[in-house]
């Protein structure tokens, strides 16, 4: 008897350590619509946003002291309902919502869980998943530009070889510092194209920046290049025991053009959107942006920057998300 309870504990123990290796997703309501539109199936128990949020903190903490590996994704209520209707499925039901963000929201943008607080985790969550929509909507853009009817090369590829470029050059130009960029491309409507990067240009001239962001910060200025769109850079430089500098450039015809002091300083002491102005903020410096060196004149240098940066446009866009099962909401 004693060996058949020795055998049962060890299948139990090996049971936990797969279930350690298993796995899973969860899928959030990070917001008070989001939530209340979830609100009206009779099977969601929560009452109120706040709760939810606790109990979805507690359930993170517990798979983390399980040693599971667990994604974050966030849970559309319209895409379950789209879901639920094509796959035929009650939405009210806690096996159709499990269903969905094992099938749907682990396959959408997502990040991994490491124990940080629900404050922090959900705009970094909501951060990737705009940050993701603006990669894929600045894609598409260059992806639709086609081939050059003159000379037949790929519009968007050699868009996002030039930008790559320009990036270099312009955090190189600026030198060392903390470099915090935003570049803005118009887009149909009202609502401009987007992308945030930090930049770290040491004393050692080497660069660090983060990968996906630095994606996402090409493609959209590939995309105001490949169409010819209205945009611009505007770059925020930290040292420190100094002054904080602003400068800008502009995208026109196919390159970042330098603004001057006064068009920096119009630009950001100006509210986007009413156009009134507003105060400068103290502390900071407003420059012109540093001219670029022009591609014709790089030499071997830039045809070696060229050669990068195709070759990255390429690994780029080979680049795939993993999906992840077992989901709850």
């Amino acid at each position: 008897m004693a060996h058949h309870r020795n055998g049962g504990k060890r299948q139990m123990t090996a049971r936990r350590v797969l279930r350690r290796e298993v796995p899973s997703t969860v899928a959030v309501l990070a917001d008070e619509a989001d939530f209340t539109a979830m609100s009206r199936y009779t099977t969601f128990v929560f009452d109120d946003h706040a709760t939810y949020l606790r109990q979805m903190e507690g359930l993170l903490r517990t798979l983390a002291r399980q040693g599971t590996h667990t994604s974050v994704a966030l849970f559309d209520p319209v895409g379950y309902e789209e879901f639920c209707a094509d796959s035929h499925v009650d939405p009210d039901s806690p096996a159709s919502r499990t269903r969905y963000t094992a099938e749907v929201a682990a396959a959408a943008t997502k990040i991994t869980y490491e124990g940080q607080p629900m404050g922090r985790l959900l705009p970094q969550l909501i951060d990737a998943t705009e940050q993701q929509a603006t990669w894929e909507y600045a894609s598409s853009l260059l992806t639709a530009g086609g081939d050059c009817a003159s000379c037949g090369e790929d519009i968007g590829r050699a868009a996002f070889a030039r930008a790559t470029r320009a990036l270099r050059r312009l955090v190189r130009a600026v030198g060392p510092g903390s470099h915090h960029l935003v570049c803005s491309v118009s887009a149909e409507g009202d609502v401009p194209l987007v992308a945030v990067l930090h930049a770290e240009h040491r004393d050692d001239g080497l660069l660090h920046l983060g990968e996906a962001a630095a994606l996402v910060f090409c493609t959209v200025l590939a995309a105001g290049i490949a169409a010819d769109r209205p945009g611009g850079v505007v770059l925020r430089t930290t040292l420190p025991g100094r002054r904080d500098t602003v400068r800008g450039w502009t995208v026109r015809d196919g390159r970042l053009r330098p603004l001057t002091e006064a068009e920096v300083f119009a630009a950001y002491c100006t509210d986007a959107r009413t156009g009134e102005p507003v105060p400068p903020e103290p502390g900071v410096d407003y420059r012109g942006g540093l001219p670029l060196p022009e591609e014709e004149d790089t030499g071997e240098e830039g045809a070696e920057e060229d050669a990068r940066a195709e070759e990255e446009a390429a690994e780029e866009e080979e680049t795939e998300g993993e999906a992840e099962g077992g989901g709850k909401v």
